[in-house]
């Protein structure tokens, strides 16, 4: 490991020490470390055709005229992509489900972008996490 040096304001510092004492973190390191990795898996920092798995959980009303067909559309337009989705039922309007998919990184975000897009989708994110730093292929 190399010990690089920064400068920090007090707020980002107040805040990075907050993270440690909340996530159990050793350090400062540890923490500066994680959020690090974190912000290079950002999809928009890798390769669109990097091969990736992912989570996409959304909430939808499922009242909303034709969405679980639109929805039901996109994940069978797309159907090389989904592993597997599980669908709950929340309350008498609202639903939520968690895909699991496995693709490029460029058309599983695809893919999300459009899901959370939809009129009647309330809430969303996709959790994008590239192969090769799962099987330790890039650092």
């Amino acid at each position: 490991m190399q010990r690089v040096t920064i400068t920090l304001d007090d707020a980002l510092l107040t805040a990075i020490d907050q993270r440690v004492g909340t996530h159990g973190y050793q350090g400062r390191s540890e923490a500066i470390r994680d959020l690090l990795r974190a912000g290079l898996l950002e999809p928009q920092n890798r390769n669109p055709q990097e091969p990736c798995v992912a989570t996409l959980s959304y909430v939808y009303d499922h009242g909303t005229r034709e969405l679980s067909k639109r929805l039901n559309t996109a994940f069978h337009e797309h159907h090389d992509l989904t592993l597997s989705t599980l669908h709950v039922h929340l309350d008498q309007g609202k639903c939520m489900e968690v895909s699991v998919l496995k693709g490029s990184i460029g058309e599983v975000s695809e893919l999300a972008r459009h899901v959370m897009a939809e009129r009647g989708v309330r809430h969303g994110s996709a959790q994008i996490i590239p192969l090769g730093d799962i099987e330790g292929d890039q650092a």
